[in-house]
């Protein structure tokens, strides 16, 4: 019987695209990235997004750190698209780090899906996420009273898919494995992750990819968690 469900906090319950893409969008402007030679701002959020998706795959598995991913996905990306060293605004990557934990886009039914649940088990966050950033995430959202424990990799000292992560968020829960599901967007960080510590795993797969073989359970909506919980 499940008593403690675990949710992964960014691409999960926080749309982290949705709410970067409002953020780039107003840097764009404010920087006048246009006159650099970006035309298309849209051609620059297509360009960070997938650098930024790459980074953070790097950082979950240990391959780089926090300031590394910071100081190469955006000079990454200008340099990309064509923009010179000398040319890249200094202050963009401070700028969209305050400006973007602001948002407060979150996936469709997130608050139906969280009161719902709260009231029959208990709700914890794990996130890879950066300390400052998904405090700030969770404030302004309204998500804290959803959830009872909020863990963060920072504070651990691992990063999912590392099992002592999962072990110590089961012993700040007083949880078991036999009674923790764990939901996420990351095959390697949330669903494999928690598996191969033995716990259950729910892959939240909203752009419904391809489904690998060793995931059990995948849901496109967090709504249908509705009719399994």
């Amino acid at each position: 019987m499940i008593r403690h469900i675990f949710f992964d906090l960014d691409h999960t319950i926080w749309d982290f695209d949705r709410n970067a893409q409002e953020t780039l969008m107003e840097l764009y402007d404010l920087y006048q990235l246009q006159k650099l030679g970006l035309s298309s701002c849209q051609e620059f959020i297509a360009a960070y997004t997938e650098n930024n998706h790459q980074l953070w795959a790097e950082y979950h598995v240990g391959r780089i750190t926090k300031e590394q991913l910071r100081t190469q996905r955006f000079n990454k990306t200008f340099r990309q698209l064509g923009i010179r060293p000398d040319q890249i605004p200094a202050q963009f990557e401070e700028d969209y780090v305050r400006i973007s934990p602001t948002k407060t886009n979150l996936f469709r039914g997130s608050e139906k899906v969280l009161a719902y649940l709260q009231k029959k088990y208990t709700l914890h966050i794990i996130s890879n996420g950066f300390k400052e950033t998904t405090l700030t995430k969770m404030n302004v959202s309204g998500l804290n009273p959803y959830f009872r424990n909020v863990i963060i990799s920072e504070d651990v000292g691992v990063n999912k898919p590392h099992q002592a992560i999962f072990e110590y968020a089961l012993n700040k829960a007083a949880a078991q494995k036999h009674e923790s599901i764990m939901i996420g967007d990351s095959l390697e960080a949330d669903i494999r992750g928690a598996q191969d510590y033995g716990i259950k795993a729910i892959y939240f797969n909203p752009l419904k990819k391809e489904k690998p073989g060793d995931v059990d359970w995948q849901i496109h909506d967090l709504e249908e968690l509705l009719l399994h919980f």
